[in-house]
């Protein structure tokens, strides 16, 4: 079992060793590869730069831990998938991060979003992004968020389930609207970085198996339902993928199904969307492809699947969520403990803990994720020493970063930069050990605002009956 899947958590210290990757340093560990680092991070001084806004001016500003948001860098991704993908529809996929700013900021650069909650489709109606170019997801919609998006006008929603299709006719017919969907399908297909599998992947929570003929059941059961417009098919295959393989097996499994549609229905649906999942760049070994590439592999693949079902093309659809997102942000922390230790064989490692961690950033810790890290704040003439990053919690999986290569001279009230954690990161935040959650700070061309505010320790208790009123007890009680 690997440490990051035990039930009690990482196991620390030499149970988890460096990684053959960081066994030798770095040449420059002040090196900022524009493969991991936002376009505009450059170093003045030694100091390192976002924005033409300095560690030092942010860290005043807005303390830390804080997220740093290169708008500079996020425009210029979200402009390039729509310009990759043009002729089909780009869905920006909230769940990665969403506030109201960036819903507002991606809708001008012309992507649609996709939402998979009340509160996201709120965040998203609020900015006012086009409905219509809104889709909803989620495997267990609530009848209450179901009803928002149809009395929104919602441009799509995704499908998973015979209770849900039922439940959104019945809303539909209520509010006299007929609305468009789509079937979200699991094709057998699971994606991850540069493998993938073909068979055995349908045992999840997650849409309608093509294999066992409950994909087809649903379509039925949709056309059975004149409230709803069947639109097209949804798949979704996995995530940080950084090639097309796993895509090409799932568009030909996808455009079999709308083959044996128009067979059985004298149906063709205008719609196929292969869902998001395309990876980004961690660390400098990471290589990612670029959306030209990818656009135009998928728009081939989809192709000549239906040349040779003999189908007219479909409209293609997409959803890039980490990799519009995750490399534009970084965390900026500041190191509070430094202790080194000596493990079994004589090795040292260098711990240095943070004013975060994983209620910042709970990625190292569910998943073994990598990360990159440098020293932000000033030059340093220091040798490399082996480094792990960890947080302030009350846990010894609170790794932030695992394994890396810091300065020897690393020490308290220094400033760490963590690259490529736009993705995951602030949305999956939490108030463990009641830290309050960081800002999120939007730079861009020496101006520094934050679009999400830092938390109050009042605002993270407001909830606390006795903390919002000190020395009264509940009165509310709740019969059995």
């Amino acid at each position: 079992m690997s440490p990051a899947a035990h039930p009690a958590g990482p196991r620390h210290a030499s149970a988890l060793p460096m990684t053959e990757a960081a066994l030798e340093p770095p040449s420059d560990l002040a090196a900022l590869s524009p493969k991991v680092w936002p376009l505009t991070a450059t170093r003045r001084n030694g100091e390192l730069v976002i924005g033409q806004v300095g560690t030092a001016d942010l860290v005043q500003r807005f303390g830390t831990p804080a997220f740093i948001l290169d708008r500079d860098d996020l425009h210029t991704r979200a402009r390039d998938y729509q310009g990759a993908f043009d002729g089909a529809d780009v869905f920006y996929a909230g769940k990665a991060f969403l506030c109201t700013s960036l819903a507002k900021w991606l809708s001008e650069d012309g992507l649609g979003l996709d939402v998979s909650s009340a509160g996201e489709l709120a965040i998203a109606l609020r900015a006012g992004v086009d409905p219509g170019r809104i889709a909803l997801h989620g495997n267990n919609k609530s009848l209450a968020e179901l009803q928002q998006a149809v009395d929104n006008q919602v441009g799509r929603i995704i499908l998973d389930s015979h209770e849900e299709i039922d439940r959104l006719a019945d809303i539909a017919a209520a509010a006299g609207r007929r609305q468009p969907v789509l079937i979200r399908v699991t094709v057998g297909v699971e994606a991850h970085t540069h493998e993938f599998i073909a068979t055995a992947h349908e045992d999840q929570k997650f849409g309608f198996s093509l294999s066992s003929g409950e994909a087809m059941s649903a379509i039925e059961h949709v056309l059975a339902r004149p409230e709803l417009e069947l639109s097209g098919l949804h798949s979704h295959i996995g995530s940080q993928i950084f090639d097309t393989s796993g895509f090409e097996v799932a568009a030909h499994r996808v455009i079999g199904l709308l083959a044996d549609i128009r067979k059985e229905h004298d149906l063709e649906l205008p719609e196929i969307d292969l869902g998001g999942g395309l990876g980004i760049a961690y660390t400098d070994t990471d290589d990612p492809q670029q959306p030209a590439a990818i656009a135009a592999r998928l728009q081939a693949i989809i192709a000549s699947e239906c040349a040779q079902a003999g189908l007219s093309v479909p409209r293609l659809a997409v959803e890039p969520g980490r990799a519009i997102i995750g490399p534009a942000m970084i965390t900026l922390y500041e190191v509070g403990t430094v202790k080194v230790i000596t493990l079994d064989g004589g090795l040292q490692r260098t711990y240095v803990s943070v004013d975060g961690g994983m209620s910042d950033n709970i990625r190292t810790a569910l998943y073994d994720a990598e990360y990159t890290v440098v020293l932000a704040n000033r030059e340093s003439a220091g040798p490399p020493v082996r480094a792990r990053v960890v947080g302030k919690h009350c846990e010894s999986g609170d790794i932030v970063v695992k394994d890396c290569w810091l300065p020897a001279d690393i020490r308290a009230g220094d400033i760490l930069a963590v690259a490529a954690t736009g993705a995951y990161c602030f949305s999956m935040a939490s108030n463990y050990n009641r830290l309050p959650r960081p800002p999120v700070v939007a730079v861009s061309r020496g101006v520094a605002s934050e679009i999400v505010r830092r938390e109050t320790l009042d605002q993270v208790l407001a909830t606390d009956v006795g903390w919002s009123s000190p020395g009264i007890q509940p009165t509310t009680e709740v019969q059995a």
